[in-house]
């Protein structure tokens, strides 16, 4: 049986470059081997070229302070035990400048993200890769991925560690980026559940000395608050940009809901809205028959009414009473097509759905435009490619709902 596992980059890493010691990270015994291995001739040119971050200045100045008959055109080998004490001493007190960490050799947050995708598959990812940090003079990078969803992920924090690119598999209860997942992440203010939601936390250390704590070197300690700060900002910067996308998502998936939620009540409103117009044509149509009816009469009453005041005829005792006339009905042209069966329930539940519609095509507009100006920045422009063989394109960048090709030359 073969078991071939896929390459999913073609991007290598930068490898790792052999670096000088920095001063600050030698101990005693260190020192002693590197004043018997050395090739330099005189105690100035041991500390240039054997320590990182020593200039010609500050070689001078060490050599100074270390007195007791030793000057620069010493030769590195005729220290004695106290001398070297002294200088092991100084090396720890002076400052210097903190190592660069251009020697690591970190995988890169485009490596990672594209590690944790071929493996997880996650719904929402976010990297980040934090600055060059120091303990005990030696350099360290942190690295972080933060994925939500996927598959092969069962619900919560699921920590993954790594050191020097190496996964470290057990004791991970007791290691550093395990207790700063579950600890120190407040994950509800990043609008992300710690129960319920399929959350991927990838850290990875890169430095040329890992705290390790066991025999078997299975952990890293917690005890570092250097590297305990670092992987803290490291996570918690990967959680700002989650933050940012389960907004969008969110505001997205109930920019969708909003109609669903209104065609869902279309009928029992259509069916209301229906039953008070079809009372009111009722009505409108018994009145209308009331007052052909009484039309005779009132002509005749308002005949004599006329007499009597032509006589002078007295019209009673009291104030004469006013009849109140109807004014316009709102939708007067509905009635009658309610009365005619011209508009009925399903006529209505058609309306309101065709403006349901119209509204929610509206308001989708309005709001990628809105997250189009939120967005900023300059905007890329997108053509299609032509099906020519003069057009050289790059590799094939795969998206969600297209795959782009980039023109790399025209001949």
């Amino acid at each position: 049986m073969r078991i071939n596992f896929r390459r999913r980059t073609d991007v290598m890493p930068p490898p790792p470059r052999l670096t000088k010691h920095h001063p600050s990270s030698v101990d005693l015994e260190l020192v002693k081997r590197l004043l018997v291995a050395t090739d330099a001739k005189t105690l100035r040119a041991f500390l240039r070229r054997e320590f990182d971050c020593v200039s010609p200045a500050l070689a001078e100045r060490l050599v100074d302070e270390m007195q007791a008959g030793v000057d620069g055109d010493t030769s590195p080998k005729q220290l004695d035990g106290k001398q070297v004490v002294r200088l092991h001493q100084l090396l720890h007190e002076v400052r210097f400048d903190d190592p660069r960490g251009d020697h690591l050799s970190p995988a890169g947050e485009y490596n990672l993200r594209l590690g944790v995708m071929k493996e997880l598959s996650p719904e929402l990812i976010a990297t980040h890769q934090g600055d060059v940090r120091v303990f005990e003079g030696h350099a360290f990078i942190v690295e972080a991925a933060v994925s939500v969803g996927g598959r092969d992920i069962k619900p919560g924090i699921n920590v993954y560690r790594f050191a020097n690119r190496i996964p470290l598999l057990f004791e991970g209860g007791s290691d550093v980026i395990t207790k700063t997942a579950l600890r120190r992440i407040n994950w509800a203010s990043y609008k992300i559940n710690q129960a319920t939601d399929k959350v991927g936390v990838f850290v990875s250390i890169v430095s040329t000395k890992i705290p390790f704590k066991g025999a078997g070197k299975e952990y890293i300690g917690d005890d570092v608050e250097e590297m305990v700060g670092a992987v803290k900002a490291a996570i918690r910067a990967c959680c700002v940009q989650l933050k940012a996308k389960i907004v969008r998502a969110l505001a997205a998936r109930e920019q969708k809901q909003r109609k669903r939620n209104l065609v869902r009540y279309i009928p029992d409103a259509a069916n209301a809205v229906f039953s008070v117009l079809e009372r009111m044509a009722q009505r409108a149509a018994a009145a209308g028959g009331a007052a052909a009816a009484a039309g005779g009469a009132s002509a005749a009453a308002a005949g004599g009414v006329k007499k009597e005041d032509e006589e002078g005829g007295d019209a009673g005792p009291g104030p004469a009473k006013r009849r109140r006339v109807a004014g316009p009905v709102d939708g007067r042209g509905l009635l009658p097509a309610v009365a005619a069966h011209e508009v009925t329930a399903a006529t209505l539940a058609a309306r309101l759905t065709e403006y349901v519609e119209r509204i929610d095509t509206d308001m989708a507009l309005e709001y990628q435009v809105q997250q189009g100006l939120a967005a900023g920045g300059a905007k890329e422009p997108l053509y299609l490619a032509p099906l020519s063989g003069r057009h050289s394109h790059g590799p094939e960048l795969h998206a969600n709902v297209c795959v782009l090709k980039l023109l790399t030359g025209y001949t």
